[in-house]
Order: C-alpha cells, then structure tokens, then sequence
C-alpha cells in the first residue's frame, strides 16, 4: 500500500489486507453509530389547555426542535368540543406562533375526527 505517494521516493507499506478491510468496516460502524436520527416527537393538548400550560408546551417543542426533531403537535376534542374546531384551530395557530423562531409548519392544522394534528419542523 502507498502511504506517501507525494514525497520523492513514495514511501509503501506492506501489509494485511483482511485486516485493513476489517478496521475500516469498524470505523464506518462507528460514524454510523454517531449519526442523529430525526425523530417524530409528539406535544398533545386539549381543547381546555390554560395560556401558562401552553406557554410550558412550547417550551418543551422548543427543546425538541433545538434537538433537530420534528414536533407533531395533536389536539384532542372530548365529547362536544368537536363542534368547535375553529376555535382549537386558532389555539394550533398561537402555539405555532410561539415556535416561529425554531421552527416553521409543515402541515397546517388538520382536522381527523376527534383530533387536530399539525407538524412543525426545525429551521435549518
């Protein structure tokens, strides 16, 4: 194997090509191991959800996002609460607001029988 093919005489090692094939195999197992996967992380709310218990959610989808997660944010109707759905749209609106500095929305608020679910991904 060349190891400085540059300098004047190249300098050339020998050696075992079994085992350079295994240490490479070890060191890409390693980087692939360091790598981050993107996770779905979920905040769930309620249609009652208080301002200050809002405030801590986005707190928590903030560190989520930070972390270069995707946050699925889902808000759950109880009995006759699905009547009003604009109302729980505009709560995913100030929540999603609340997130614009570390992220953006990728899916805008959907209604799916008793649940609302948005997405929100991180800034790159």
């Amino acid at each position: 194997m060349e190891v400085s093919p540059n300098i004047n005489p190249p300098v050339c090692k020998i050696m075992d090509f079994g085992k350079y094939q295994y240490k490479q195999k070890k060191i890409e197992q390693k980087h692939r191991k360091m790598q981050k996967q993107t996770e779905v992380k979920g905040i769930r709310l309620s249609f009652r959800t208080d301002a200050h218990d809002l405030e801590v959610k986005i707190k928590q989808a903030e560190k989520f996002l930070k972390e270069r997660n995707i946050v699925k944010v889902t808000l759950i109707f109880k009995g006759r609460e699905a009547a009003y759905a604009h109302l729980a749209e505009e709560k995913m609106k100030k929540f999603a607001e609340g997130l614009k500095e570390s992220g953006n929305v990728d899916e805008q608020p959907k209604k799916h029988g008793y649940n609302m679910t948005m997405i929100i991904s991180p800034l790159k």
